[in-house]
């Protein structure tokens, strides 16, 4: 792991990939420890995702989590991220009641020390989202599967699929760039519109579930490690299989504990000859 100091990354940086057509990288984040080692890496963002609700917090519902489990988790993160654009996911609840609320929600993140927000939604939330970039507050959009409505509607089922749902969600991302939006998730969408939205859109576009064609990808950190196996999507590759590793660890540590085996000298502190000679006598006295 690198230790040297790496200038921080900047919204522009962001959007300046996509000119150079270089690949963008992004995973969640809900911790100091894990975004302490994400702040080593090359990544170019962190994002604090409302999917801490399943993965941290055991809801069954990304709709469950709010405002102040986000900031709890954000704070974690922005204690050890010194690199990376930070973006942290507005609570389901937190942003569709109006300006002056979405707002005020936005601010409380920036002023956590989050770079920019994460709206879920497409032309229902345009005006909000226009009102928030026209004071300066960094949005990132997302369309395509949206977790904390999307049971509303849909249900969890691969976006795009017809020439008729492809124009529907390349409008809904002409309409989050005109608000002002400096890049979008698009989530479980087909590879081919995943593409078209790519080349006619020029914000960058974050996929998760939609193929190569796109600007950059992010994934959930519990599951491309296996940490996370209630639900596991078709689009995650996993790169680690820690639940597995961490159960074989916690067996091997109750059985050495249980044995004697742990803990042996090298974990051990000591007195001096001198001092424990001293403890003796004082324990013979009382």
């Amino acid at each position: 792991m690198s230790l040297q100091k790496k200038s921080k990354i900047t919204i522009a940086d962001i959007l300046n990939k996509k000119k150079n057509k270089e690949k963008i990288t992004m995973l969640t984040s809900y911790d100091y420890s894990i975004s302490r080692i994400c702040n080593q890496t090359d990544l170019d963002m962190v994002l604090i995702g409302d999917s801490a609700a399943t993965v941290m917090m055991g809801y069954d519902s990304t709709r469950k989590i709010g405002m102040t489990e986000m900031l709890t988790f954000c704070k974690g993160v922005v204690n050890a991220i010194t690199r990376q654009v930070v973006v942290a996911d507005m609570p389901f609840g937190s942003y569709q009641l109006g300006k002056s609320i979405s707002i005020k929600n936005a601010f409380k993140f920036l002023r956590c020390g989050c770079d920019a927000v994460k709206l879920e939604g497409g032309s229902e939330i345009v005006d909000i989202i226009k009102n928030m970039t026209e004071l300066g507050i960094p949005v990132m959009g997302h369309i395509g599967l949206k977790p904390q409505t999307t049971p509303l509607h849909h249900g969890y089922v691969s976006q795009g699929k017809t020439a008729e749902e492809a124009i529907i969600l390349l409008n809904e991302a002409r309409a989050l760039e005109k608000a002002g939006v400096f890049s979008i998730v698009l989530e479980k969408v087909t590879s081919e519109v995943a593409s078209v939205i790519t080349d006619n859109i020029n914000v960058p576009i974050i996929g998760i579930g939609c193929g190569p064609h796109v600007d950059g990808q992010v994934l959930v950190i519990h599951d491309m490690l296996g940490l996370y196996k209630d639900f596991e999507p078709k689009f995650v590759k996993k790169y680690l299989n820690l639940s597995d590793q961490i159960f074989d660890a916690i067996n091997a540590y109750e059985t050495e504990v249980k044995s004697g085996k742990f803990p042996q000298e090298e974990h051990m502190y000591h007195m001096t000859d001198e001092e424990f000679t001293k403890l003796e006598k004082i324990l013979k006295r009382v």
